[in-house]
């Protein structure tokens, strides 16, 4: 099956899952009003200095302030502080840097004190959003991501992916940025250029170069913690950072965001245009390729292994924590000591999904079953760095130690993705004490009963969970069978593992639910 992206858009948000072979590896929540993304570039204003951390405290529009360390001021710092001033003080033009004169770089080694004052005006760039309790963690080392090049300005310098190995497309690569890329830009070649032609690599830096003029007219009226140039919506980041030759479908159900990715992904791979659907089922898009029955059973403290045996995932504010458990796996034909290999590389390559999954940053600790042998160790140790390298954050894994604990640390740049997996008893709302006299399915044939006869609605439907789509269709003499009976109208039933069992929604013509009253 391959690689699926799947986007389904609601009123406030989009959810977008990436599957592969089926199997949900990558889950993302982009909400309309979600600021403070990865990749933004705001105008800060200095609130305090630190000297004793070398670090300041900075007001990007947060409720909680930015950090910024020393280190994280590119060594260009002051090249950027001056193109700040002098458009913000609209001094002379920055727009293409071609008539920039750029200023030594800092010292390495420098005190923030010395570079920054309390009120300075800093352009910074999210690279951690705002987590738990702190706020932003932010960079003065700008960069502007495209589809097969990075923009970095105030350099003069071209890199290339490591990725790219062979030293012919490497040398065929640089010819090519040295012959298009502009005065004081450096530039990063992703490893999707891989066998690019000119014409193309030439296009994504003149889009790239258009974003950082707009970002810099921007920058000369904006007010203090304005974002001055933004990243794309989750969705076309994923496209942008991912879509590739192993892609199979991309599938929306909203019209409007896919005639816009239709756009998109015929400027950035215009070959993958019909890989682009529209679903138009009415079953819900999650819903019919079973990824809401995933997102249930992948989110949970407990998660299952493929072929036996479970995973016990515990969050605390320093650490995660999973242990390695075998179940009730027989033993008798394949020994201890084969089933814990078995179990535990079976459970690596499920840590590394839900590493990817969850977006769990900083450091994990793997308790795995006990193993002796030290070939085994070592041979577990390889197949876990293996199954990460499809992840695109940055990991770095140890070797098991003699109690088979494995210590891993990934990149954390954005908030860990948790979602809720328990439920409330729908009969007791978690007090213990039944009402005997709530029922569920009455008060769905007594709403029913005013949606069609006192509030004369037509054409509606009837979103509820399995259980209740189970009890009211069957039969042949069903449930609604007997409404349509009784009515004369037709109820529309639709499964939505979704929604709790005593939930439901009625839904009109005009696809808006219906409010009772």
């Amino acid at each position: 099956m391959g690689n699926e992206l799947v986007i389904n858009s609601t009123n406030n948000n989009c959810r977008i899952a990436l599957l592969k072979d089926g199997k949900l590896f990558e889950y993302h929540i982009d909400r309309e009003d979600n600021k403070f993304t990865v990749g933004d570039i705001y105008l800060g204003t200095i609130k305090k200095i630190v000297p004793n951390l070398n670090a300041s405290f900075v007001d990007v529009g947060y409720n909680k302030d930015a950090f910024l360390h020393y280190l994280d001021l590119s060594p260009q710092f002051a090249s950027l502080q001056k193109a700040v001033r002098l458009v913000r003080h609209q001094q002379g033009n920055v727009d293409t840097l071609s008539e920039f004169v750029i200023e030594p770089y800092i010292d390495k080694l420098g005190k923030i004190g010395d570079l920054l004052t309390k009120g300075q005006e800093v352009l910074v760039q999210i690279v951690k959003e705002p987590i738990s309790t702190k706020g932003p963690r932010i960079s003065s080392e700008l960069s502007l991501p495209g589809r097969y090049i990075i923009l970095t300005p105030f350099v003069d310098t071209i890199g290339i992916s490591k990725k790219i190995t062979n030293a012919e497309e490497r040398d065929r690569l640089h010819r090519l940025l040295v012959s298009i890329k502009p005065k004081n830009f450096g530039v990063i070649v992703r490893t999707v250029a891989k066998g690019i032609d000119v014409a193309t690599l030439d296009g994504d830096l003149r889009d790239l170069i258009d974003k950082w003029k707009k970002g810099m007219a921007q920058l000369a009226t904006a007010l203090p913690g304005e974002k001055i140039i933004g990243e794309v919506n989750r969705a076309y980041t994923i496209l942008r950072d991912m879509l590739n030759e192993t892609f199979d479908s991309i599938i929306v159900d909203d019209k409007l965001l896919y005639s816009e990715i239709k756009q998109y992904i015929h400027a950035i791979a215009p070959d993958k245009e019909k890989i682009l659907k529209f679903h138009q089922s009415k079953v819900k898009l999650f819903e019919q390729l079973g990824i809401e029955r995933q997102l249930k059973t992948l989110f949970g403290q407990t998660v299952g292994i493929e072929g036996g045996g479970y995973l016990v995932i515990e969050h605390t504010e320093a650490m995660h924590v999973i242990d390695v458990n075998s179940g009730n796996r027989s033993v008798d034909e394949e020994g201890q000591e084969k089933m814990a290999l078995n179990v535990n590389l079976a459970a690596a390559r499920e840590i590394a999904r839900q590493l990817r999954l969850r977006d769990m940053g900083g450091i994990i600790v793997v308790d795995f079953i006990d193993i002796k042998d030290l070939e085994e160790r070592r041979l577990l140790y390889q197949k876990m760095k293996e199954f990460m390298k499809e992840d695109r954050a940055k990991a770095s894994v140890l070797p098991l130690s003699k109690f088979s604990v494995m210590q891993i640390t990934r990149q954390r740049a954005r908030p860990e993705m948790n979602l809720v997996t328990r439920e409330l008893c729908p009969s007791c709302n978690g007090t213990g004490k039944i009402d005997a006299s709530i029922l569920v399915s009455e008060r769905i044939e007594e709403d029913l009963r005013l949606v069609l006869m006192n509030q004369n609605e037509a054409g509606i439907k009837l979103l509820l969970h399995p259980y209740l789509y189970a009890y009211f269709t069957k039969n042949w003499m069903s449930k609604r069978v007997k409404w349509f009976l009784k009515y004369g109208r037709w109820v529309t039933l639709i499964e939505d593992s979704s929604m709790a069992v005593t939930d439901y929604k009625f839904i009109n013509k005009n696809q808006e639910e219906i409010e009772l009253h």
